[in-house]
């Protein structure tokens, strides 16, 4: 693939997307129209078409897990992790393709994880109670002296229970260490926003000084340093309770969000990107929460199938 002209990240994920749509086994002439529609809409569209279809045809050196998924013949969580990964190594160079194909398969092998647009409730084996958020995973070490809990991706709801062992939570950006405590936990790549609803947290950067997080406030940190805290908003962990609150939320993130929830293209017209949106919104019924924007605010909901979805201004 080296010598080839970069490609937008936007469109590549769209390409990997319709990739996904037309071998998920549901497809229909009308989807296999649209995307045809959608590989003239200019030369960078077609060939990031190209590349995905040339980085499909090569799915036999690629590990089982992941080829199952992305060819449709496994309906659970992995296939749209898959085709993400496909998305990504479509503008990849080919070293980058080697080293991924080197990487360990920490998603496919969690210990616990939800597909897109599962919310998941369990119990740890100390009794703590643990609620995961769409498309996430974990990994658990517990034993006779610590419990540790690795958030592979995604979001997470955690109520710790009292006891003599240390409680550790690691992401990417470093530790979080509690005896007792009530939180949610986002990871984010290299960084993580942390809520703490009860009792306290010690945040511990991979290169950075320790902070302790005292209920009622929260923060973004890296591997460097914990950012500045704030008033934890009520509203992080709505999640939990199949909600997405919005105070004045720009539409752009709104969207981003709700996109979480959903396999398929959620998009938003730039010139609404900015548009402030306010209100209680359920995160498994994107068509509900899409009916009630239209219904608020000066914009359209337009279906170019049910997997692609545009919002628009109301006019022009």
């Amino acid at each position: 693939m080296s010598g080839q002209a970069p490609i937008a990240p936007a469109i590549l994920d769209e390409a990997a997307a319709w990739l996904m749509q037309l071998h998920c086994g549901e497809q229909t002439e009308a989807d296999r129209q649209a995307c045809a529609r959608w590989r003239q809409l200019s030369s960078e569209h077609a060939q990031a078409w190209e590349r995905a279809e040339r980085l499909l045809a090569r799915l036999g050196g690629l590990p089982p897990e992941l080829a199952m998924s992305a060819l449709g013949r496994d309906r659970g969580q992995g296939r749209r992790r898959a085709l993400k990964q496909l998305a990504m190594l479509a503008g990849a160079t080919p070293f980058a393709w080697v080293a991924w194909r080197q990487q360990p398969w920490q998603p496919w092998l969690a210990d616990r994880s939800t597909a897109v647009g599962e919310l998941h409730e369990s119990e740890l084996p100390d009794g703590s109670q643990l609620m995961l958020n769409t498309d996430s995973a974990i990994d658990l070490r517990f034993d006779a002296e610590r419990r540790r809990l690795h958030l592979l991706r995604g979001e997470l709801l955690l109520s710790v229970r009292d006891d003599a062992r240390p409680f550790g939570v690691a992401v990417a950006a470093g530790t979080l260490l509690t005896r007792e405590a009530r939180f949610s936990l986002r990871e984010r790549g290299d960084q993580a926003h942390l809520v703490v609803l009860e009792g306290s947290v010690r945040v511990v950067p991979r290169e950075g000084g320790a902070v302790r997080v005292e209920a009622g406030n929260q923060g973004v940190f890296d591997s460097r340093a914990v950012g500045p805290l704030s008033v934890a908003d009520g509203t992080a962990v709505s999640w939990s309770r199949g909600m997405l609150m919005a105070d004045r939320m720009p539409l752009a993130e709104f969207v981003t969000e709700l996109g979480r929830y959903r396999r398929g293209v959620l998009r938003v017209a730039p010139e609404l990107a900015e548009l402030a949106v306010s209100g209680a919104f359920p995160v498994r019924d994107r068509d509900r929460s899409l009916a009630m924007l239209e219904a608020t605010y000066s914009l359209r909901v337009r279906r170019l199938t049910s997997y692609w979805i545009s919002l628009e201004p109301m006019y022009g």
